[in-house]
């Protein structure tokens, strides 16, 4: 038995209500249609500054410093920097534990 292979393809014949995506998947010769919708970015917390809110958002995607810093044309350095000024102002010691605090932020 071959495992299942899933291709995707944008539905375009369905609606997008409210910033609703559908794009269709075909998995084992089955057609399905798959529905996501974008979350609102997190309420961030008092005493960020400009950039350190937008490292947070990517940080929130999953990127890496330096990507990071190049999407941001500054220095790996830099934003290495505003991660760790980050951490200290919310009380965090990792990436995963910012990453939860703005998601619970994000859900509340």
């Amino acid at each position: 038995m071959r495992p299942a292979r899933a291709t995707r393809s944008p539905a375009s014949d369905i609606p997008a209500p409210l910033g609703l995506r559908a794009s269709r998947i075909s998995v084992g010769g089955e057609d399905l249609t798959v529905l996501s919708f974008p979350l609102a970015p997190p309420a961030m917390p008092p005493g960020l500054s400009a950039a350190e809110r937008a490292v947070a958002l990517d940080l929130l995607e999953g990127k890496s410093n330096a990507e990071i810093a190049a999407a941001r044309c500054t220095s790996v350095r830099t934003v290495a920097n505003q991660v760790g000024s980050l951490f200290k102002k919310l009380g965090v010691h990792s990436r995963s534990q910012l990453v939860a605090l703005l998601a619970r932020r994000r859900a509340s």
